[in-house]
């Protein structure tokens, strides 16, 4: 049986236009698909690390159990916690994030998205300057220049060059490649530097001073400059801004070379402002690139839901989002956090030593279908389908627009929505002053 247009459940891109095909065992092939989607939509057996029971700690070990034991063992850890933790969300569809929404209501708990760690510094730079966007088909269709700013689509993103930017061919874009300038600006030569028409290398840690020598430019004020920004001179850079002026359509992308260098959320507010100016003499958009699939999904729902899209903490009645306050790591660095739930992502892998070191000090729940370094350290281990290839729902693409995600084959576990509603039901049974 073969299945057209698949939502690919990977990257931000959530390209729609898989072809998959399945036989009485799973899926046999995804057609059309990256590297890194494929893996993702054939990774569905028990070979691939699955978990395959619920599984709670005891004695230091962790022994397979029902899903109700794990569920309400779940439910009493969050409950008895001051101060829980609910982290993860960008690999599952919004449904799921619905219900972590309404948990983190019942027990009091913080809810935080893997953002923080990587395009926070974006969303706090849009909520001050705003964001000139578009969709992706408008840059398939209408870019003629392409701006690539410390991020590496080549590798992090196989098909976006092809599908939506660079190498795309659209409706006023016939010529695709041949009709587009792609220009990168990075720290080192990266796979998509090597084929892009012009590279900029800059200094790390420079990023906010070489977009204010390019606003200053642009402002006709070129002569405040000295002969050169950060080592790039000065006659390079005016070339730049002379190109992007002279664009019908440009396109900026931006990475987490950007939005983690020195400046932080501030080199996005910059880079807003550039857009912006920009668009006074010709059109421009600019827009994050997104890693996991819905990543921007989460955002959306946690915005809608309590008004704010990351690090919302619900101890107090109502909403409350302070970055640097309620986000995930600031209350492990502080040791605030007493219990964690931990879903559709891997801190243990990514947070930094000294704040797993403070994950591990804690009970951790973890809901993934996959095993992984965070599992070492759970307390409670609940296998769930694996969304986009096993439950339908709901994600967002990187410009924000949201897609509906097809279910491939039947799932064996149930999916993240219907663990977390067991969960908080299971709570809700639970006292007050448990």
């Amino acid at each position: 049986m073969i299945q057209e247009d698949v939502v690919c459940s990977f990257c931000g891109c959530l390209c729609d236009d898989i072809r998959v095909e399945t036989n009485d065992e799973g899926i046999v092939k995804a057609k059309g698909a990256c590297r890194l989607g494929s893996s993702k939509i054939l990774g569905h057996g028990p070979g691939h690390g699955r978990i395959s029971k619920p599984m709670i700690r005891q004695d230091g070990e962790l022994v397979e159990v029902e899903y109700q034991v794990a569920y309400d063992r779940a439910a009493r850890i969050l409950k008895a916690a001051k101060r829980p933790l609910l982290y993860g969300w960008a690999s599952t569809v919004c449904e799921a994030h619905e219900e972590g929404v309404l948990l983190a209501e019942e027990v009091g708990a913080v809810i935080d998205s893997t953002a923080t760690v990587c395009h926070g510094p974006s969303v706090i730079g849009v909520e001050e300057k705003g964001l000139a966007g578009a969709t992706l088909g408008q840059v398939k269709n209408r870019a003629d220049l392409i701006l690539f700013w410390g991020c590496n689509p080549a590798e992090a993103h196989p098909r976006h060059m092809r599908r939506y930017s660079s190498n795309s061919t659209g409706r006023f874009t016939p010529e695709g490649r041949k009709g587009r300038t792609v220009i990168v600006i990075d720290v080192r030569e990266t796979r998509t530097a090597r084929l892009a028409d012009r590279f900029i290398r800059i200094d790390p840690g420079t990023d906010y001073q070489v977009i204010s020598a390019l606003r200053l430019i642009l402002a006709g004020k070129a002569e405040i400059l000295g002969d050169e920004v950060c080592g790039i001179s000065k006659g390079k850079l005016v070339d730049l801004v002379d190109i992007l002026k002279k664009a019908r359509f440009g396109a900026i992308f931006f990475g987490l070379g950007l939005t983690h260098s020195r400046g932080r959320y501030k080199n996005i507010d910059c880079a807003l402002s550039l857009t912006a100016e920009l668009n006074a003499h010709t059109k421009f958009m600019i827009m994050p690139m997104r890693g996991h699939y819905n990543v921007a999904g989460i955002g959306q729902v946690m915005a809608w839901e309590g008004g704010y899209p990351m690090s919302v903490d619900y101890s107090r009645g109502a909403p409350y989002f302070n970055p640097g306050e309620t986000a995930a790591c600031d209350l492990l660095a502080r040791r605030e956090a007493d219990a964690a739930l931990i879903i559709a992502a891997d801190p243990a892998s990514n947070f930094p030593r000294s704040i797993v070191e403070a994950l591990a000090e804690i009970p951790v729940i973890q809901i993934d279908p996959y095993e992984n370094p965070t599992t070492l350290l759970a307390d409670v281990v609940i296998p769930c389908a694996i969304a986009g290839v096993e439950v339908e729902g709901t994600a967002y693409r990187m410009d924000g627009l949201p897609l509906r995600m097809r279910k491939v084959i039947e799932p064996v576990h149930p999916s993240d929505e219907e663990i977390l509603k067991e969960i908080r039901e299971s709570a809700r049974r639970l006292p007050d002053d448990h």
